[in-house]
């Protein structure tokens, strides 16, 4: 079993996918969020998209370097985080404008106080003022903020997004054919809209990379961060504390803690670009959050064979949980993005249009496979340790 797993969660949510098996799968099943008829307004050339993520156990991440450092600003990136992983998942349907956004915020009053409400609420908001200036419009609805300290150990930050949308502009994944190239975008560096060097870990697999990585220091000062009824060998195994540095080539010594808590990139400015310009070249986009690098398996529209031979060097953060957790690279792909958090599945031709949209933004982009015809579905990654193989 691996230890993911042993602390309680899964890349892969088999539980989750088992309980929705009957629910309607909505308009076009192979797309990245469901979609349905538009009920509000009743036209057929409309449709309705509702999505809910949030920032998941980043938070408790967040929690430990504020109690350690006192920088409450850590708490403004787990506000773009919880927008950051609704909005990409609905830019892979083809969504870039117009959405609503309501937020859910549930704390322990006892440990986080008014003060990390504001920042989170304010940072939801600067972040949208932020976006406005690509084009994207996000409009703050409010949301519930619930004191639940039965609930939650200390805090969960969550959203709900919502667009009605001309059903001739969504990206459905249908396309998606051999003879396809699949174009990734890094999820580390600085795009020109961020602030500082991204780490590129985004809001997926959090738990491993803080158990793995924090030492057990975290585990005797900060009790309320993890379930008791772990066994002590998965809970805080790593060597690091938040506050050491490490060297990011081209960046500096960057601290630990900061690494981990880079806010999710959103790729928003940079999809609505190539949505304008090139729409009708995209075949498929896949958001590789829960899931990783495998993530792109759950929505292809028929059998087909997927290679990824030309992937990212993964950035540094990856390479340091890796060697704190000993994980293989079955589990470091399923689990973690590994060097690019969206992938565009278009024609080659289309390819280097879209790498230089990236580059003007900052974004390093690269095509990273490519797609077989097929008579079951396989997932093929060319990894520095060799090739890894997903069967389906």
């Amino acid at each position: 079993m691996s230890l993911y797993s042993q602390r309680g969660v899964s890349a892969q949510k088999e539980e989750v996918h088992a309980a929705i098996r009957q629910l309607d799968q909505g308009l076009y099943p192979h797309a990245f969020c469901k979609v349905y008829p538009d009920f509000l307004c009743g036209d057929e050339q409309y449709v309705n998209i509702m999505h809910a993520d949030g920032a998941g156990t980043k938070s408790i991440l967040a929690y430990l370097y504020w109690k350690e450092t006192g920088d409450s600003s850590v708490w403004r990136g787990i506000a773009k985080d919880a927008v950051a992983m609704n909005l990409d998942d609905l830019l892979c349907v083809g969504i870039t404008d117009q959405i609503l956004f309501s937020s859910t915020i549930d704390r322990n009053k006892l440990l986080i106080p008014g003060a990390v409400l504001e920042q989170v609420i304010n940072g939801t908001q600067s972040f949208f003022d932020e976006l406005k200036q690509y084009g994207v419009h996000i409009h703050f609805l409010g949301g519930e903020t619930a004191d639940v300290g039965d609930v939650v150990r200390t805090i969960a930050v969550n959203g709900t997004m919502t667009s009605r949308w001309p059903k001739q502009q969504l990206i459905t994944n249908e396309k998606i054919q051999a003879g396809d190239v699949i174009v990734g975008f890094a999820s580390a560096g600085k795009a020109v809209y961020e602030s500082e060097y991204n780490s590129g870990l985004g809001s997926n697999g959090l738990t491993s990379a803080r158990h793995d990585v924090l030492s057990k220091y975290y585990a005797d000062e900060f009790p309320e961060t993890f379930e008791p009824r772990l066994d002590e060998q998965v809970v805080y195994i790593g060597r690091n504390r938040m506050t050491e540095t490490m060297e990011v080539p081209g960046f500096g010594v960057i601290p630990i803690g900061k690494l981990l808590l880079s806010p999710t990139r959103t790729y928003a400015p940079l999809v609505k670009q190539i949505l304008d310009a090139h729409f009708g070249d995209i075949h498929g986009m896949i958001h590789c959050s829960g899931g990783g690098q495998t993530k792109c398996m759950k929505y292809l529209p028929r059998p087909l064979r997927i290679v990824k031979d030309n992937l990212f060097e993964p950035p540094v953060i990856f390479k340091l949980i890796q060697q704190n957790s000993g994980a293989d690279m079955r589990e470091m792909y399923q689990v973690f993005n590994m060097g690019h958090r969206l992938e565009i599945f278009t024609s080659a031709a289309t390819a280097s249009a879209l790498i230089a949209k990236a580059a003007a933004l900052g974004i390093e982009a690269q095509v990273v496979g490519y797609v077989e015809a097929a008579d079951r579905p396989s997932l093929e990654l060319a990894t520095a340790s060799g090739t890894v193989t997903y069967e389906y």
